[in-house]
This record gives C-alpha cells, sequence and structure tokens, in this order.
C-alpha cells in the first residue's frame, strides 16, 4: 500500500461508535494518502505499505480533527460593554429591545471592510485552531442587507483558506430585523429570502440556510417562509431554536428536516421526539448559557432518551458567547449539562460531523474519510475536558499535512 504518510507509535480515539469507549486503539497506526485516510487500526495489523514520510508520536492520542459546527466569527468590532451591562443586572431581551445586542454588531460589521472582516476573524480563528479544530462552520447575520450579508460570506470563505481549516458557511438573514425595517419586518423578511439568499446562492457563498426563532427574533412563520426558499435552492437548513422560550422551534427544525436544532433550552418532548423522528441534530451551547447566566439547561435526558445524536459548539459570537476554544465549550458541557467526557468529544466530532451534513467525510477515523487530526499531549481522552485552559494539543493534521 502506497503512502504519503505514516503515523504511528500512537493512541487512537477512532470516534467510530462500535461498542468501545472512545473507538479506542490502543497502539495504533494510520495511513494518509492524497489527503485521505487509507488505512487506520491496530499496528500489529499494519499492512504492507510504503510510505514517504513517518510521523511517530510516542504514545500520544490521536483523535478526529475537532469540529465546531455553530459560530459566528465573522463580525465587525465587540460588545465588552453589553457584557458589564449584563453583569449589573440587565438582560439579554432588554439590551436587545433598547437598541443593543445583534444590533450594534450590525453597525460595526456594516462599517468593516471585508479584509478587517477577515483579519479579525483569523484572530479568533487561532483560538479555535488551538483547541484541535479543523473545521468551522461560519454564519453571516451581522450585515442584514444584501451588501453587507454578501461581504460576510465572502470573509468566511476567505477565512478558510488563509487559515488553514475547512470553512462551512450558513446565511442567517434571518438574526435580527435592522434598523431601517424596524416600522416594516415584512419587507425586510421579503428582502432576506427574496433577494439576499438567491443572491448569496448563486455567488457559491452558502452551504447552508439558518434562522433566529424566538419571539425576540422571527416567528415561524417567517422562518417557514426562509425555509421554503432555501428548499427550492437545494440548499439545507438548521435553526436557533427554543433557546429563551418553548417557540416550537425544534418541531419546526423536525418538519422541515433540518441539519441541526441549536440551543433548544426550551424544548419540548413532543419537540425532542420530532427531532428524532426526523434526524435533527440538537447543537449544545454550553457557551451561551454560561454568558447568559441562563438556569434552564437543554432537556438532555429527553434527548439520550430519544437517541437524538448531541453535538458541542463553542457559538463564538460578540455578545452572547465570546468563546474561541472548542475544548472549554465540552468542558462546560460537561460541567452544565452533565455530558459524559466521551459524549462531549463525539458532540465535537462525528455528531458535529453530522450537524454540518458532512459526516461521510469528517469526524471519525475511517478509511475513506480526510486526514484532519488532531495530536494530544494528554495520557486518557477524558482530559480533553477536565482540564480547562491548559495547552493539551500537539499538533494538528489538516487533510493529512501538519501544522
Amino acid at each position: 500500500m502506497r503512502a504519503d504518510r505514516l503515523i504511528t507509535d500512537c493512541r487512537l480515539a477512532t470516534m467510530v461508535d462500535r461498542g468501545e469507549a472512545y473507538g479506542a486503539v490502543e497502539d495504533g497506526a494510520v495511513l494518509i494518502r492524497d489527503g485521505d485516510i487509507v488505512w487506520v487500526g491496530a499496528r500489529a495489523d499494519l499492512p504492507e505499505h510504503e510510505a514517504a514520510e513517518t510521523d511517530r508520536l510516542d504514545g500520544r492520542w490521536v483523535t478526529p480533527g475537532l469540529i465546531d459546527c455553530h459560530t459566528h466569527l465573522v463580525f465587525g468590532g465587540d460588545r465588552s460593554g453589553e457584557f458589564e451591562q449584563r453583569l449589573g443586572g440587565a438582560t439579554y431581551e432588554e439590551i436587545a429591545r433598547a437598541g443593543g445586542g445583534i444590533v450594534s454588531s450590525v453597525r460595526m460589521t456594516r462599517e468593516a471592510s471585508e479584509d478587517d472582516l477577515v483579519a479579525s476573524a483569523l484572530r479568533r480563528l487561532a483560538g479555535l485552531k488551538a483547541s484541535g479544530v479543523t473545521t468551522v462552520e461560519i454564519k453571516s447575520g451581522y450585515g442584514l442587507d444584501r451588501d453587507s450579508e454578501l461581504k460576510m460570506l465572502r470573509a468566511a470563505r476567505r477565512v478558510g483558506v488563509e487559515g488553514g481549516v475547512q470553512v462551512a458557511t450558513s446565511y442567517l438573514g434571518l438574526h435580527a430585523v435592522p434598523p431601517e425595517y424596524r416600522d416594516n419586518r415584512a419587507a425586510y423578511v421579503d428582502l432576506a429570502v427574496d433577494e439576499i439568499l438567491p443572491a448569496a446562492h448563486a455567488e457559491g457563498l452558502v452551504d447552508a440556510v439558518d434562522a433566529y426563532c424566538e419571539p425576540i427574533a422571527f416567528s415561524t412563520d417567517e422562518v417557514a417562509r426562509l425555509f421554503d426558499k432555501a428548499k427550492a435552492l437545494g440548499l439545507p437548513v438548521k435553526l436557533h431554536a427554543d433557546q429563551l422560550s418553548n417557540g416550537g422551534g425544534a418541531a419546526l427544525a423536525a418538519r422541515y428536516g433540518a441539519l441541526s436544532a441549536d440551543h433548544i433550552e426550551y424544548a419540548d418532548e413532543a419537540g425532542i421526539a420530532a427531532m428524532a423522528n426526523a434526524g435533527v441534530v440538537a447543537v449544545l451551547l454550553p457557551g451561551a448559557f454560561l454568558m447568559l447566566q441562563e438556569e434552564t439547561p437543554p432537556p438532555i435526558g429527553a434527548l439520550r432518551g430519544h437517541g437524538v445524536a448531541m453535538a458541542v459548539a463553542t457559538d463564538c459570537n460578540p455578545g452572547t458567547s465570546p468563546v474561541a476554544s472548542l475544548l472549554a465549550a465540552m468542558t462546560l458541557a460537561c460541567v452544565q449539562f452533565r455530558l459524559t467526557p466521551e459524549e462531549a468529544l463525539a458532540g465535537a466530532t462525528r455528531h458535529s460531523a453530522k450537524a454540518l451534513g458532512m459526516a461521510d467525510r469528517i469526524g471519525t477515523l475511517e478509511v475513506g474519510k480526510a486526514a484532519d487530526l488532531a495530536v494530544w499531549d494528554i495520557t486518557r481522552p477524558a482530559e480533553l475536558c477536565y482540564w480547562l485552559g491548559a495547552p493539551l494539543l500537539h499538533r494538528r493534521y489538516a487533510a493529512g499535512r501538519p501544522d
């Protein structure tokens, strides 16, 4: 077997769901060719091969590259002032209704150039990469006009190229009503659905379509209009659902066969059952839960009971989750939501891959998948959720190429 690279003398957390904890292989090896895994397993079973390069990892653990499946990584400015307001007692809803929140990020994002957006996003991406991330989802939604939304999505594509990660983009036009449409939200929905989305799609900038379904944002009827357009364009959908109240978001996501329903703190049993039947992934966002000082966690017991796949993501954004470490999000998911370390790692690998519609290419260490790997200075996989802020990453491989 010809290979470009052999990775050996390592322990593998393949994250393949086959009964063993973490899909572990204690003395493993990986053969890589043309950016893909062509063989993986126990070193004792390694086939005859010829590898151009060999990396011996001195017993370190190797996992799939981590996948951050929900971020707002591209934006202008920051909202540290609102952070201080919330610490002083103001609620997220109060800040939003007073013209802060998403709307303040809209102003700063519109003022920023594309180059400025890329440069600031790359700084935040550095934190994600240091936590083992090789794939990142990036949403629009801070432009809320045609030119600014397209600018954000172009910047997101550039972040992937310049930052050395795979980027999946999501159009989030229904994120908030921009100030100029405050008195005519129907006209803004028309613009977002009928003009901005088709333009972004025509330019090849959209991998999925997202929306924020909440009383302070958009109704289920408005989101349904957007999702109908997305389906007509052949684009998958996902949803910010039931974060602050039970507005039927989980059920709506299920009705449209969404890739994921994200947040879902207030989703009810019927919504969870519908997600399970439709194969919708639940994306847990513990950073926002922490920063908003929420008290109602997602219904983890119901999700487990119905067999819903649970992904974990940073929700990296300027207002409610300024979190730039997926490892930190995994730790928070364990501490706040009582996920096990294995559930958290599955949530940042194979379940996050499913939440992006990319499970056929990333998320586990298997033959035929991309050789996106993370190598860790740990003695057991649970350490990835145990340490908070420790420099655990030894090396990343993106499509078989080491950093």
